[in-house]
């Protein structure tokens, strides 16, 4: 028995890195982006936003939205499990739920301001190229995730979301691009909902580059002075 568990034990801690390998491969350490979500109703209806985005270490990351004029300033902060809204003209920035979507289409505020899959997922079991994902906690938004990876690349590939054990998203990647610096990833994130019929919400990525970012980014107080910093 000890002789199993012994040759056993690699091919644990083999799946339990792959989260972790799947997060290095999607996001440097402290990086800034740009992203466009597009959010596509079900007669061809098209609503554009423009976002300027950065990101540190495993739970902070900060959206500014660019366009359209009418969002311009507005910013949401993630630091953990909790998050804010940042809206020009209003005094304090105002918690929001992971849940919601202030975009307003099928990809919510936790797909927005993602962190790392590690930081919420624990691997449950591991069956050639699929994951199977449970939730850290109860505060997570998808209580279970099966997610479909390159074994190659070590990179996602298709998501589908569930909670209250009904399936209620999936989220597709695609398009591998060079960013420069190391960094190879999906430059398209694409998402649907049975629950949201007809309605498809795609994000992509552009410009995603390092850069070191000061731990005072990511405060409530600096939330109306993002783009001070946006070069």
């Amino acid at each position: 028995m000890k002789r199993i568990l012994i040759m056993l034990l690699p091919l644990f801690l083999m799946a339990g890195n792959i989260l972790d390998e799947i997060d290095k491969n999607l996001n440097p350490t402290s990086f800034e982006a740009y992203k466009k979500l597009i959010n596509i109703e079900p007669d061809g209806t098209k609503k554009e936003f423009l976002m300027w985005m950065i990101k540190k270490d495993k739970d902070k990351i900060e959206n500014l939205f660019l366009k359209p004029a009418t969002d311009n300033g507005r910013a949401l902060l993630r630091l953990g499990e909790n998050m804010w809204l940042y809206i020009p003209g209003i005094a304090k920035p105002l918690r929001v739920a992971s849940a919601q979507s202030v975009t307003g289409g099928v990809f919510n505020n936790s797909d927005i301001l993602r962190v790392n899959y590690s930081s919420e997922y624990d691997i449950v079991k591991q069956q050639g190229d699929i994951l199977y994902l449970k939730a850290k906690n109860e505060n997570v938004t998808y209580e279970k995730v099966v997610m479909k990876i390159d074994l190659k690349r070590k990179l996602p590939v298709k998501l589908d979301c569930y909670a209250g054990g009904v399936l209620i998203k999936t989220i597709k990647y695609g398009k591998i691009t060079d960013f420069g610096n190391g960094i190879v990833r999906p430059a398209v994130m694409m998402t649907t909902s049975p629950l949201q019929k007809g309605y498809k919400s795609i994000m992509i990525w552009a410009k995603i580059k390092p850069r070191k970012l000061k731990d005072e980014y990511f405060t409530l107080e600096f939330m109306p002075h993002l783009n001070e910093i946006r070069k």
